[in-house]
């Protein structure tokens, strides 16, 4: 499932000259993201008390343990695709600018919190928030993060402001929901796969679904463009998550950055595992029988589990599942009418997030 990271377009978009149509350089788009946003996102945490600011600042990147320059931090693909979604209704990509750093300020709420509750002291190889200041920074940390995404948007010149942010509002709770209900099904065993597949809609694909139409709503473009962004963004976070869980289990550690058979080894009710526990057959009763079981599990015990889910279908089923909701997504844009450029662009950056190789 995997493509080059330049896609023909046929027309502009984000980056490209009005006058000629030109290739998707994904890297670039995403790199030209960061540097649109990071001063207003730099502004906003700006503003937080100095403990917490110090604390956002170290978790984005910004800077190290030591207070010298960091290297960055993530990709800014929630940004990317909020400014992606204002061109696409045919706006200056820059009227997305506040919707794109409150996504990506929710965004980073949910990692300094879920690195709390999952237990989580590193990512992307330094400590994290909680690891280095304690579980009180670390949510107040998070805390302070969320209420800047509302304050910027409601300081927004555009007329629609005020609607932005009561779907960032939304967003934020299905968010919660989603991650409250991941919480939950660590108590249960009867995890069904539409329980799971509704956890990751509002935990994963609430916020992409918001982030590639909070644009268009800053433009006031019409409700069919921002239906249809919305459903790309809620399709292509499914996808993400389907491919998320096969690297949890079956990625390079070296790509993924996480220990090998990591979702395993913490015994996450994964898409892949739910599916096979639940229709796999002989393999799933056994895969049951090794989730419900307490203590550290060897290597070999571990592949073991991943022989289980394969045999079990979850593997097959999680990517085809991936490349089905991909195609959701590719058919919400076709009928959104959407400008030539970003819409090309939005598929190829949608592309680039789920086309890994699991």
């Amino acid at each position: 499932m995997s493509t080059p990271d330049t896609v023909t377009v046929d027309g502009p978009g984000l980056r490209d000259d009005p006058s000629r149509p030109g290739p998707v350089d994904v890297p670039a788009l995403l790199a030209h993201s960061r540097e649109t946003v990071g001063p207003a996102l730099r502004a906003a945490v700006a503003r937080l008390d100095v403990s917490s600011r110090e604390q956002a600042e170290y978790h984005l990147g910004w800077v190290e343990a030591d207070g010298s320059p960091g290297r960055g931090g993530g990709k800014a693909v929630r940004p990317a695709l909020a400014l992606l979604s204002a061109a696409a209704a045919g706006a200056p990509a820059e009227t997305g600018l506040a919707g794109a750093v409150a996504v990506e300020l929710v965004h980073n709420f949910s990692l300094v919190h879920d690195d709390l509750m999952d237990g989580d002291r590193e990512r992307r190889h330094r400590p994290t928030v909680w690891a280095r200041w304690g579980a009180a920074s670390a949510i107040l940390c998070g805390d302070g993060l969320l209420t800047l995404a509302t304050e910027v948007l409601l300081e927004d010149r555009s007329p629609h402001a005020a609607a932005a942010a009561r779907l960032v509002a939304v967003t934020t709770r299905e968010l919660i929901r989603g991650q409250a209900e991941d919480v939950a099904f660590e108590r249960r065993a009867d995890v069904g796969v539409d329980e799971c597949l509704t956890m990751a809609a509002g935990k994963t694909g609430s916020l992409l679904a918001t982030s590639a139409a909070i644009g268009a709503v800053l433009a006031g473009a019409p409700t069919a463009a921002v239906r249809g962004l919305s459903d790309y963004g809620m399709a292509v976070g499914m996808a993400f998550q389907l491919v998320d869980d096969l690297l949890g289990i079956w990625g390079d550690p070296a790509v993924t950055g996480k220990p090998v058979l990591s979702d395993l080894r913490s015994r996450k009710k994964s898409l892949p595992v739910t599916f096979a526990v639940q229709r796999g057959g002989a393999a799933g009763r056994e895969l049951a029988a090794w989730l419900a079981h307490t203590g550290e599990q060897t290597d070999a015990e571990l592949r073991a589990a991943a022989d289980l889910v394969e045999r079990g279908g979850g593997r097959e089923w999680a990517g085809a599942e991936a490349r089905r909701r991909m195609v959701a997504a590719e058919r919400a844009l076709a009928g959104a009418g959407l400008a030539a450029g970003p819409h090309a662009e939005l598929l190829a950056l949608g592309h680039h997030l789920i086309d890994r190789e699991f």
